[in-house]
């Protein structure tokens, strides 16, 4: 095993297995699930599930195969034995002792729908995500800036603390992504890793999903997905792209999200009478993996590609819901969009507030990029709307108007 980096979700995990018999950790293959809880509760026995062979015996006999492994017991990738379910919830009716089984998933339906039904109220679940700059720093115990912009924006200039200068040049650290596999890899393995990374996540994931009898068709459907990312979607076009239906496009697209490759971003709406985008937009979960799918070749080829743009706001997303972790109540994330085409990158809904924010791949943000700020203000004047940020890949914080934050992409605050 590697190097162990700390992780945000530390804390919490801890907490809650104190308080619950179960704990379940989802996230997609190789964010760290099992690294985290073998870190954590290093006295407890590790079991890893194969989705073909039953190595323990525990979908033939899961009685027996409890017996064998009492707990503390870590149970790896425990959508391959859905059999032992029904067993483990007897199990832990049984006793009140907290903490007594761990529990990873990387495909959403067939794990958190069966255990949050089977064992509700004894089960705490907790989504794992790829790294986050702090994390890739070994600075998981430190929190990430959007709690302090989410309590008070209006002051959320005063808490700048300057920028994460340890990080990787900008381009290098969107081309390689926060997997912590890549973590110890030279710039020239990071392909090979992905290579593996998709032949394992097609071959353990996927297959076990969907029924797709051609796999060359989902590999094509992957790399255009990846092109698509930041991008408003349209099944219509996809499916005509791959060779395949508008509702196969759909499924395949849930296929990624159930194995959190994949989210999506509603629309905001709320009943504008202007003519607003109905349509979703979607963002890879790791920017590395897409750019693997791009067939981007190096750092210095993403900082002169087109996708460029793209690519960096589904950094700046998906680094923003990282932070999730660090709030107990996440607020809804919408995108917004006129048919005029105007639009705001991101909004954030808390507590009746929206918190608007532009994405920018530019180091020195200026008046003219608050354009779909102020639109979209203007178009909701009755809305409590909260100062904004643009998200910038320079170093600088300053206001851009009186409404306005430019901030940083690896920007830092005081806690």
């Amino acid at each position: 095993m590697g190097r162990y980096y700390t992780r945000h979700l530390e804390d919490e995990v801890k907490r809650l297995a104190r308080k619950f018999k179960v704990i379940l950790i989802l996230g997609a293959r190789q964010v760290g699930k099992s690294s985290l809880l073998e870190h954590l509760f290093p006295e407890a026995k590790v079991v890893v599930f194969d989705p073909i062979e039953d190595l323990y015996n525990a979908r033939r006999d899961p009685d027996l195969f409890l017996n064998a492994y009492p707990p503390p017991l870590i149970l790896d990738e425990v959508q391959y034995a859905p059999e032992l379910l029904a067993a483990l919830k007897r199990r832990v009716d049984q006793s009140d002792a907290k903490g007594q089984y761990f529990l990873t998933g990387s495909q959403n339906l067939s794990v958190l729908k069966t255990v949050a039904e089977s064992m509700a109220g004894r089960v705490a679940v907790l989504h794992l995500d790829p790294m986050t700059p702090l994390e890739l720093l070994n600075r998981g115990n430190e929190a990430g800036w959007l709690p302090k912009y989410l309590e008070d924006p209006g002051q959320f200039l005063s808490k700048f603390q300057g920028v994460l200068g340890e990080m990787q040049p900008f381009s290098r650290t969107l081309w390689r992504g926060s997997l912590p596999g890549i973590l110890e890899l030279e710039d020239r393995d990071i392909p090979a890793f992905y290579k593996s990374y998709l032949a394992t996540y097609v071959d353990r994931d996927v297959r076990i999903l969907e029924n797709i009898q051609d796999f060359g068709d989902f590999d094509r459907f992957i790399g255009l997905v990846s092109m698509l990312t930041g991008q408003e979607l349209n099944m219509s076009q996809i499916g005509r792209e791959v060779g395949i239906s508008p509702p196969s496009a759909r499924k395949w697209l849930n296929v990624l999200a159930y194995t959190y490759q994949w989210f999506e971003l509603n629309p905001y709406h709320n009943n504008s009478i202007k003519r607003l985008s109905g349509k979703k937009k979607g963002y890879f979960k790791d920017t590395g993996f897409a750019c693997y799918r791009q067939r981007i070749s190096s750092p210095d080829a993403l900082s002169i590609s087109p996708q460029l743009g793209a690519i960096f706001e589904t950094w700046v997303v998906n680094h923003i819901h990282q932070q999730f972790v660090h709030l107990s109540v996440p607020p809804n994330s919408y995108h917004w969009r006129t048919n005029g085409g105007a639009e705001v990158d991101l909004i954030l809904e808390r507590d009746g507030k929206l918190y608007p924010i532009e994405i920018k791949c530019k180091t020195n943000p200026n008046r003219s990029d608050v354009s779909g700020l102020t639109a979209f203000r203007k178009t909701y004047p009755s809305r409590q709307i909260m100062p904004g940020l643009v998200i910038h890949a320079g170093s600088e914080c300053y206001f851009l108007d009186d409404n306005t934050i430019a901030f940083p992409w690896n920007g830092i605050c005081n806690f």
